[in-house]
């Protein structure tokens, strides 16, 4: 069974910085591109930033300059540095990845992480 696990949300004063982190583990043979996105109450869901499997980056124009999306393809996981926070980061941040994994069958399928909070408050 194939699952993406997010770890690193919390709470943290404006200015301040959190490194989350999404880890993807069972059968999987590859994957492709990866993704953080987040949502707070009363808005869709959003891309932040995405990486691709040989490490091209894009970012949503509000965290330019502001976030680090990166990967470690031996360890399936990606990786999102928050630095210099704003009250307006506040939400629950998601992974997402790409991959061709074994649920039954071998086939790509895009997972989805549980979320975690992150919290940018004084």
């Amino acid at each position: 069974q194939v699952q993406l696990v997010e770890s690193g949300g919390g709470l943290v004063q404006p200015g301040g910085s959190l490194r989350l982190s999404c880890a993807a583990s069972g059968s999987i043979l590859s994957i492709n591109d990866m993704a953080w996105y987040r949502q707070s109450p009363g808005k869709e869901r959003e891309l932040v930033a995405a990486i691709t499997s040989g490490g091209n980056t894009n970012y949503a124009d509000s965290v330019k300059g502001r976030f680090t999306i990166s990967r470690d393809n031996a360890k399936n996981t990606v990786y999102l540095q928050m630095n210099s926070l704003k009250p307006e980061d506040t939400a629950v941040y998601y992974c997402n990845a790409d991959l061709l994994g074994f649920s039954g069958i071998w086939r790509y399928q895009l997972y989805w992480g549980q979320g975690t909070q992150v919290t940018v408050s004084s």
